[in-house]
């Protein structure tokens, strides 16, 4: 009887199959053991691996900044970076952005006027054609936040602090078809948690909290004292801070959902008015709103803690249980393991890395250097399967190094098509973290389609709104000095004995990109 064969032999299966009927001869290959020039020797495939693991995908520049500065100074300038400017001409893509332009307040407010004036209209065919032209610009807008993160993910030297946005937006998860959250993408990963990504994790919970993204997603603007929705409360304690097995009971949910009443947005140009003695309560911050009126300003006991009746003082007071917690400290450091290193980390490193986060009081850049530095993550052999955004993202880092693509269309489509697009999970607890989200056959097959596009240079990835150029962007050169130097000596004779049966360079690459060993990091 024929034995399944397990997705890795598969794709290797995928390789020479493909082999029949892709490319014909081309230009000849370099010499095996070439090296070129740029990349000092003494680059290793360990140092590789390494860097490989802690940026989104190893590439020739990072490699030789990684060989001049050391591996020791260059990862205090990774967990404490300075200059995260882009390379032209993304950083001028990134600055022409309608979010990167106009703050959130007036973005948002500017598109529940347009909201509010297509409702208005009487005529059916205009009123229909101005709620599409609103839907539109949405949609717009969420493609402007897509493409700052795949070209920041991309050309950034700043890649441990990407890398943490894209783990804390899949953390602090919203779904961006709620509501009107289109329009509020761009600033909740921008500010509320980019900006703390590598920060104090009590700061970062608290900018998520109070986001007006986080909270219409999760419907707190609905909560009110004698109307509880609980829904903010649950995925706080169960998917944000302590875990499902944190400690905490659904009588806790219920307090803290009553710490959270009143806690919402004003889409509004003015405020509420209520009574005197409240108005020393309320607090309006841009599109954040306590409204006290709305507030169960009764004592309430959570994790075995009183909470006095003081108005929103009540959620700061929680915020600091929830972040400084045994359980949070034990969840989030798992969880930070599990997606740097391994579907099942040791279990002696999370607890190193717990101990750190006690420590520090929960300084993530602090955490993350015990992760980087331990002996476990350091020899640890490439296990790790790629998710689809960390696939494509590694293997355009791979092919272009930091030559800037023009066109992140491609990219946002093999995402799309592989099921993680950004800010596209519907449900609040991410998408998963582990292999078995993401290793299908059909998956495996959609890559190789992927590294096919990419190897052979018809990926569309240098391809503009326009007249195109008469001259078409090369195909990548993968056989270069990186990888005869440290990738060669990461690959099984089986994937070796692929890549000699290619006919030409761009046959070669498509192989290389579709092996298993770049499937894993």
């Amino acid at each position: 009887m024929n034995r399944p064969l397990c997705p890795y032999r598969l794709q290797i299966a995928l390789l020479v199959g493909f082999a029949l009927t892709t490319f014909s001869a081309c230009a000849p290959l370099p010499p095996a053991g070439a090296t070129g020039s740029g990349l000092p020797s003494a680059n290793s495939p360990a140092q590789y691996a390494w860097l490989n693991r802690v940026t989104w995908g190893a590439t020739t520049s990072a490699a030789r900044q990684l060989e001049q500065l050391g591996q020791a100074r260059w990862l205090q300038q990774q967990l404490q970076p300075q200059d995260a400017k882009l390379p032209e001409p993304a950083q001028g893509t990134v600055r022409a952005m309608t979010i990167s332009q106009t703050g959130l307040t007036d973005l948002v407010l500017k598109m529940e006027q347009q909201r509010k004036d297509s409702d208005t209209l009487k005529d059916d065919t205009e009123k229909k054609a101005a709620q599409q032209a609103y839907q539109n610009e949405l949609t717009r807008l969420s493609r402007e936040a897509a493409t700052r993160h795949l070209l920041r993910a991309l050309y950034s030297p700043a890649q441990v602090q990407e890398q943490m946005t894209w783990f804390w937006l899949n953390h602090f998860n919203v779904h961006l078809y709620k509501h009107n959250l289109r329009a509020m993408l761009g600033d909740y990963e921008d500010h509320a948690l980019r900006d703390h990504a590598l920060g104090r994790f009590r700061d970062l919970l608290g900018t998520v909290t109070y986001h007006p993204a986080m909270l219409r997603y999760l419907d707190n603007e609905q909560n009110a004292a004698g109307r509880i929705n609980e829904n903010f409360a649950r995925e706080l304690m169960e998917l944000h801070t302590l875990g499902v097995d944190g400690g905490y009971s659904q009588k806790d949910v219920q307090e803290l959902a009553r710490v959270l009443t009143g806690v919402g947005v004003n889409l509004n140009t003015g405020n509420p008015s209520m009574r005197k003695e409240l108005n020393r309560l309320y607090v309006r911050k841009g599109l954040f709103e306590f409204n006290p009126q709305r507030h169960d300003m009764a004592p309430k006991t959570l994790l075995g803690a009183t909470v006095p009746g003081e108005g929103l003082g009540e959620v700061d007071a929680a915020l600091d249980m929830l972040a400084r917690h045994p359980s949070t400290a034990r969840f989030i450091s798992r969880k930070l393991a599990t997606y740097w290193l391994s579907d099942n980390p040791p279990q002696a490193l999370i607890d190193r890395m717990a101990a750190t986060w006690k420590a520090t009081d929960g300084q993530i850049a602090k955490v993350l250097e015990t992760l980087f530095t331990a002996p476990e993550f350091v020899n640890a052999p490439a296990t790790k399967f790629k998710d689809p955004v960390r696939y494509v993202v590694s293997s355009v880092r791979l092919a272009y190094d930091d030559k800037v693509v023009l066109n992140v269309g491609p990219m946002l489509n093999w995402i799309n098509r592989m099921g993680e697009p950004l800010y596209g999970r519907q449900t609040p607890d991410g998408y998963p973290l582990v292999a078995s989200g993401w290793d299908s056959a059909g998956q495996l097959t959609t890559r190789f389609e992927i590294a096919k596009a990419i190897g052979s240079g018809s990926a569309g990835l240098f391809k503009t709104e326009g007249p195109q150029p008469t001259e078409k962007a090369a195909f990548p050169q993968l056989a270069n000095a990186l990888y005869y130097q440290a990738i060669q000596g990461t690959l099984s004779p089986a994937t070796r004995s692929a890549l000699e049966q290619a006919n030409s360079p761009q046959e070669w690459n498509t192989f290389l990109l579709a092996a298993p060993e770049s499937m894993r990091r």
